[in-house]
C-alpha cells in the first residue's frame, strides 16, 4: 500500500464563474413506473460525464465535457454553474476530464474527480449563487476513473492504475484501501453507505466496507464479469454488472449468478454503460442506447423482474444516471449533452385531500401534504419489507404504517420515524398520541410503548 498523504489546504475562491380516523384514501392513481419524462437541459454536443443528487434532494450537480457543473433545484430548475480548474494552471482548461461527481452526506460539499490526477471538494453552500470554494484537494499519482462519497465514511474513488482509495475531507489525506492490476473502471455504493463495490477492466468485482456493517457480506473478489462492469450496482443483498455484451447478470452474495436479462439478440440494443441504484436497494436503472432499463426486486416472488423500459428516441448513449435520494426521479445524461429527469413512481394516493403518498418502491413512500411549501417525509423500512398500508392519524400530525413484518411510527412535524418488529395481529390495534414523544398502541390486552425515532420498543405493559 502507498499511503500517501496530501496535506494542501486550499481556500480560495473559484475562478468561475461564468457568471385519529382510519378511513380510506380518497383517491387511488395506479402510475405506470416512470411516467413522466422531461428535457432538463440539451447543451448540444458536450457529453454528461457525471450526475449527483444531494442526500438532502435540494439540489443536483450536473458535468457536461466542458467541465461546468451546473446546478438545478428539486423540481429541475437550473439555479447555479461553476467551472472546475486543473490540477496546475498552466495545463490550461482543456487538459483534463470530469470522471466523478459525488455529494457529502451533509449536502454542503462537492467532489469532483478529475483525469488530471486529482479530487477537489468545493463547499457550495446552502444558498444559490453563493461562491464556491475549494475547502480540499486530493493530489494523486494516477488518473482519477470514478468516485462515490458514503454516508458512513470517507470520499472512495477508483484510479487508472487499479488501485481504490480513500479521501478525508476532514483530515486532507488519502490513502490506498487496496490495490489491483487493472484499470477501475465503476464504483458502486451500499444503500446503508457502509461499503461499495468496485469493477475493473478485466471484469472482477471487489465487495469492500469502510464501516462495521451488522449485515456485512464477505470482502474481497465477489466475482469475475465476462467483460469489464462499466454498468454496476449493489442492491440489496445482490450484485447487477452490465457491459458491452448486452447482458444484465445479478450475482448473489456469494457471487454466483443468480438471474441473467439477455439482450444479445436485440439489434436494437448497444452497450450497457452506467447503472445506479435506487436509494432503498430495490430497483436497478440501467442505460444503454436512447433507453433505460430498470429491475425491480420483488419480496413476493423473491426475483428481480424487468419493468417497461424508458424509450427516449434520439438520447443516444446514456453516459451518467443519478437516483435522487427520496427515490422520486432518476437524472439522465447522454453523450450529446442532454439531461432528462423521469419519473420512478409505482402508485399515488391522496388521503383525505391533505396529503399525497407516493408509493417510489415497494418499501419506501413519500407522504407529503398537499398544503403549497410543505415539505414532507420520506417512509422506508429499514429491512426491505413491502409497505403495504399507510395512514395519516393524530390531527394530521403523526403517521402509521404496516409491513408483513413490522410497524411503522412517525412524527410527521419533527420527521421522526421508527420501525419496529410487530407479528401480524389482525390490524386490531389503537393508537394514542396524546403523548408529544411516545405512541401509546393497545392491542389484545397489551399496551406497548414506543418512541418517535427509536426502532425498538420502549416497553409493554399487560
Amino acid at each position: 500500500n502507498d499511503n500517501d498523504n496530501d496535506n494542501d489546504n486550499d481556500d480560495d475562491d473559484d475562478d468561475d464563474d461564468d457568471d385519529d380516523d382510519d378511513d380510506d384514501d380518497d383517491d387511488d392513481d395506479d402510475d405506470d413506473k416512470n411516467s413522466e419524462s422531461r428535457l432538463l437541459f440539451d447543451d448540444g454536443a458536450a457529453k454528461i460525464c457525471a450526475i449527483a443528487w444531494a442526500p438532502n434532494n435540494v439540489k443536483l450537480a450536473v458535468c457536461t465535457s466542458d467541465r461546468v457543473i451546473s446546478l438545478f433545484d428539486d423540481s429541475g430548475e437550473k439555479k447555479d454553474k461553476f467551472s472546475t480548474k486543473p490540477v496546475d494552471p498552466k495545463y490550461g482548461k482543456r487538459s483534463y476530464i470530469v470522471k466523478g461527481l459525488a455529494f457529502s452526506p451533509d449536502s454542503s460539499k462537492l467532489a469532483v474527480g478529475q483525469s488530471d490526477n486529482i479530487i477537489f471538494v468545493y463547499k457550495i453552500g446552502e444558498e444559490w449563487g453563493e461562491k464556491k470554494v475549494i475547502c480540499n484537494k486530493f493530489v494523486q499519482r494516477s488518473a482519477v476513473t470514478c468516485l462515490v462519497w458514503l454516508s458512513e465514511g470517507p470520499i472512495v474513488f477508483g484510479q487508472a492504475d487499479g488501485k481504490v482509495r480513500a479521501a478525508s475531507h476532514k483530515t486532507n489525506k488519502s490513502q490506498t484501501l487496496y490495490a489491483t492490476e487493472s484499470y477501475v473502471v465503476a464504483l458502486a455504493a451500499n444503500s446503508r453507505g457502509t461499503g461499495f463495490l468496485s469493477g475493473h477492466a478485466d471484469g472482477t468485482i471487489v465487495r469492500y466496507y469502510v464501516t462495521e456493517d451488522g449485515s456485512a457480506e464477505t470482502q474481497g473478489r465477489v466475482a469475475t464479469h465476462p467483460v469489464p462492469p462499466f454498468a454496476l450496482a449493489w442492491p440489496l443483498g445482490h450484485v447487477l454488472a452490465a457491459g458491452c455484451d448486452k447482458r444484465v447478470v445479478v450475482y448473489g452474495k456469494d457471487g454466483h449468478v443468480s438471474q441473467q436479462f439477455d439482450y444479445s439478440r436485440d439489434d436494437t440494443e448497444k452497450d450497457m454503460g452506467v447503472a445506479c441504484c435506487s436509494p432503498s436497494g430495490q430497483a436497478v436503472a440501467v442505460g444503454s442506447f436512447d433507453r433505460v432499463r430498470v429491475f425491480s426486486w420483488s419480496p413476493r416472488k423473491a426475483l428481480w423482474e424487468e419493468s417497461r423500459p424508458v424509450e427516449i428516441r434520439h438520447l443516444y448513449s446514456i453516459t451518467a444516471l443519478g437516483w435522487k435520494k427520496d427515490g422520486s426521479r432518476v437524472a439522465c445524461g447522454s453523450l450529446c449533452g442532454a439531461v432528462q429527469l423521469f419519473e420512478s413512481v409505482l402508485k399515488r394516493s391522496v388521503w383525505k385531500g391533505k396529503f399525497e403518498l407516493t408509493y417510489v418502491g415497494p418499501s419506501q413512500v413519500l407522504v407529503k401534504p398537499l398544503a403549497p411549501g410543505s415539505r414532507g417525509v420520506s417512509l422506508k423500512s429499514q429491512y426491505g419489507y413491502e409497505i403495504e398500508d399507510v395512514r395519516i392519524m393524530g390531527q394530521d400530525s403523526f403517521l402509521v404504517a404496516r409491513t408483513s413484518e413490522t410497524l411503522l411510527l412517525g412524527d410527521l412535524n419533527r420527521n421522526l420515524l421508527s420501525e419496529v418488529t410487530w407479528p401480524h395481529s389482525g390490524n386490531n390495534e389503537k393508537f394514542y398520541f396524546d403523548n408529544p414523544t411516545v405512541c401509546l398502541v393497545f392491542n389484545a390486552g397489551e399496551l406497548s410503548l414506543v418512541e418517535y425515532g427509536d426502532n425498538d420498543i420502549l416497553g409493554s405493559v399487560r
